[in-house]
């Protein structure tokens, strides 16, 4: 089904936005949203998703008294019978889901095995699309657990086309770099440039990339690499083809096709769902070590544990990005969290802030913000900054820089531990 209307104008697209932030940023709805919410939630041409979308996030953070009554939609009394909802809103969902729709429904984590089954439902070809919705909102808005992003990632990993399978063809360990695929808005990427310092260090490099499953649509990872001209990689057994410069790139069309198709499901939810934390920690093609970055600080933690849990052996876990991406700010408190899994498969971990005086001669007291910056500029100060270690972008230079120095810092920890 497809929206007529952009998803973030329609009432269910509004009202995702305003009560779908997570547990403490949620608004009740206003008097008019309620009503128009209640009037789509009966449209038969209101699109399934976001219905899902919409009641998941609702039951997540608790409806007030007078959301309350957007029940009588659905029947008497179906906020508080769980399986009785689940049975109005997702009549053809398969028998076996039901606990685990009801589980949810109620408030519960789901262990390994039940996040597994309904990973597996979430990638199929199953029909019903107001579940996906619901099941995304609802682990969105109360945060899903590491049981839970374990069993969808062995969900996501039987996704996998066949030349991403268990084999890997590497002649030396390999980083995966992974930034979010929403990209940035008034910035440049640098990450091609840290896949070439990964590669000097004796590494091979590979950049994990996709499409925008937004809210940001200007300019990301996978825009870049096409303009370099990249060829993307296809299968594992590539991996026995050393490449120059920046290394590996995979597309996640190329890894998983079912993955590629909840881009365009995430359009419609609007809200970001577990895809855009599980697309960044997912390792097919067997690194050792993760470079990647969150927005929320919170979060860098997080990261390091899952990241053990897809089978990395090391991670560098940027916190305050540029934009949420791999660049470092240059004003802002940034700085790397590095972990490495003990050999009695512990997490022990190290900080490095990038305000320290280490790093004080990158330290700017603003940021360069680009106006709708274009990925064939943004490939332009790349292939400069490759071949001639500069660039006429006095900023894009210092912040390249001040990133080798930062990320250089957390591989030399990271190799250390590792020995």
């Amino acid at each position: 089904m497809v929206l007529d209307a952009p998803a973030a104008s329609t009432p269910l697209g509004r009202g995702i936005k305003h009560i779908g932030i997570g547990k403490y940023g949620s608004k009740p709805l206003t008097p008019e949203l309620l009503t128009e919410c209640r009037a789509a939630l009966i449209d038969p041409t209101a699109h399934p998703l976001q219905r899902g979308a919409f009641l998941g996030a609702l039951l997540a953070k608790g409806p007030t008294a007078e959301e309350r009554t957007l029940e009588d939609v659905i029947g008497k009394g179906a906020f508080s019978h769980p399986t009785f909802f689940i049975n109005k809103l997702c009549p053809d969902l398969p028998e076996g889901l039901l606990p685990i729709a009801t589980k949810l429904v109620r408030g519960a984590n789901l262990q390994v095995s039940e996040a597994e089954q309904l990973g597996d439902y979430l990638f199929s070809d199953g029909r019903c699309e107001t579940f996906r919705g619901l099941a995304a909102s609802i682990m969105r808005v109360r945060h899903e657990t590491n049981e839970e992003y374990q069993g969808l990632m062995r969900a996501a990993e039987r996704t996998f086309t066949p030349g991403f399978g268990s084999m890997s063809c590497a002649d030396r360990p390999l980083v995966q770099l992974a930034e979010p695929f929403d990209g940035v808005e008034n910035s440049y990427l640098i990450t091609p440039l840290l896949a070439q310092l990964v590669q000097k260090r004796g590494y091979g490099a590979i950049s994990l990339v996709g499409r925008s499953g937004g809210p940001k649509f200007t300019l990301n990872a996978l825009d870049l690499y096409m303009n370099l001209g990249c060829q993307f990689l296809q299968s594992n057994h590539e991996l026995d083809t050393p490449l120059a410069s920046y290394g590996w790139v995979l597309d996640q069309k190329a890894l998983s096709p079912a993955l590629n198709r909840w881009v365009d499901r995430r359009h419609v939810i609007i809200k970001r769902p577990f895809l855009a934390t599980l697309e960044k920690v997912l390792n097919p093609c067997h690194a050792q070590i993760l470079v990647t970055s969150v927005f929320h600080i919170t979060y860098q933690m997080k990261m390091a544990e899952l990241a053990m849990l897809a089978g990395f052996d090391g991670v560098i876990v940027l916190k305050r990005g540029l934009e949420g991406s791999l660049a470092p700010s240059t004003s802002r408190a940034c700085g790397v969290l590095c972990a490495v899994r003990t050999p009695r498969g512990h997490l022990f971990f190290q900080h490095f802030e990038g305000d320290s005086g280490a790093f004080s001669t990158f330290r700017t007291e603003t940021e360069t913000e680009y106006e709708q910056p274009q990925a064939l500029d943004n490939a332009r100060l790349v292939r400069q900054f490759m071949v001639e270690g500069k660039t006429a972008n006095a900023d894009f230079d210092n912040r390249v820089r001040f990133a080798h120095a930062l990320y250089g810092r957390g591989l030399d920890w990271i190799e250390g531990q590792l020995r």
